[in-house]
């Protein structure tokens, strides 16, 4: 094979996502399958999905039947990191020709920190077929992950009672992560206030207005900090 340096060294890159994956894919797939989704509900989202924190969110949207617009927006706040990543990733996938579009589709926070590691490309004698082979294998371990997790949870009878906090669990440790790496706490204040006031009056169709809330607050505090600092 013309890159098999290249595709050893991109299974060993991933072995630690392959732990991460298996793990958190099968927990999806246990949940998926608590509300009546099988196996082939399980990869047909892991394969056109593909994000891990969206498709728990997705599980709880099934459920409660929410409203496509509600969907789309959750989507988009949960994975709006993305667009930076892919802001910084131009100069990496260009020229990868049609790779370039798997790469974008298969990009998650795990593959995006193998990618950017410039120190793994060195000797390598395609760095395209690099970053193609960490996504693909990436992508293919969470695939697995998920797919059999609904398969146990289909044919396994088991007391699920608690398990849908899996999510919960998984924001709530996102949410820690990022308030004990930032020395500003004002966004993620802002964020759980909107959040708590939008509850007690639009109950559960809270999710957009405090979208909306969250986004002009933040606007403008923007504005009052930069009329601070000019002044």
């Amino acid at each position: 094979m013309k890159y098999k340096k290249d595709l050893k060294k991109a299974f060993v890159a991933t072995i630690p996502v392959l732990a991460g994956y298996l793990a958190l894919g099968f927990g999806f797939g246990v949940l998926l399958s608590t509300e009546g989704y099988g196996a082939l509900w399980a990869l047909f989202m892991s394969i056109t999905m593909f994000g891990g924190s969206m498709q728990y969110a997705a599980v709880g949207f099934l459920a409660d039947g929410i409203s496509l617009l509600s969907a789309a927006v959750m989507t988009l706040i949960i994975n709006a990191r993305h667009l930076f990543y892919g802001i910084s990733l131009v100069d990496k996938y260009r020229g990868a020709g049609l790779k370039k579009v798997y790469m974008i589709h298969a990009l998650t926070d795990e593959t995006y920190s193998l990618v950017c590691n410039d120190d793994a490309v060195k000797d390598v004698k395609n760095k395209h077929f690099y970053y193609f082979t960490v996504s693909f294998l990436d992508h293919c371990y969470w695939i697995a992950g998920c797919t059999l997790g609904a398969v146990f949870g289909t044919n396994v009878q088991f007391n699920s009672e608690g398990i849908d906090f899996v999510l919960t669990a998984l924001f709530l440790t996102i949410f820690v992560e990022q308030w004990l790496s930032s020395k500003d706490h004002t966004s993620a204040i802002i964020g759980v206030v909107c959040a708590a006031v939008c509850t007690m009056i639009f109950h559960e169709n809270m999710l957009i207005p405090t979208m909306i809330a969250i986004l002009v607050s933040l606007v403008v505090l923007r504005f009052v900090r930069r009329d601070k600092y000019d002044g």
